[in-house]
């Protein structure tokens, strides 16, 4: 399956702090750390204060921190990649594609999400 996004919801947000690229981004509006709960996953790379598109609901592609395999439940890694859900942290997405390796793209399902 080629790589691709279908966002139903997205939002422009000022960053709080230096956002990347097709990684998570918190409700607080800063790069989501391990674990974390999600608002989505951000469009393009964006400095402290900076403007940045956010898909909130709907596909997207996300960067990975470790292989997944496809339908994995994903949480959050330190720096906003996706990894495979095991037993702690928030449920933020669904594989619609494997990840070979920390590093790859894939495109996922985004999941609402709260503590």
């Amino acid at each position: 399956m080629p790589r691709q996004s279908t966002p139903l919801l997205t939002l422009t947000i000022a960053a709080s702090g230096a956002i990347v690229a097709n990684r998570f981004v918190t409700p607080v509006l800063d790069q989501a750390g391990a674990g974390e709960n999600t608002l989505g996953v951000a469009q393009t790379d964006a400095a402290d204060t900076e403007n940045v598109s956010v898909d909130v609901l709907g596909t997207t592609v996300v960067e990975a921190g470790a292989a997944v395999t496809k339908g994995d439940t994903l949480k959050v890694t330190t720096g906003g990649k996706a990894i495979t859900w095991a037993t702690s942290g928030a449920k933020v997405a669904v594989a619609l594609e494997a990840a070979g390796a920390d590093g790859d793209f894939i495109e996922v399902l985004l999941i609402p999400n709260a503590a």
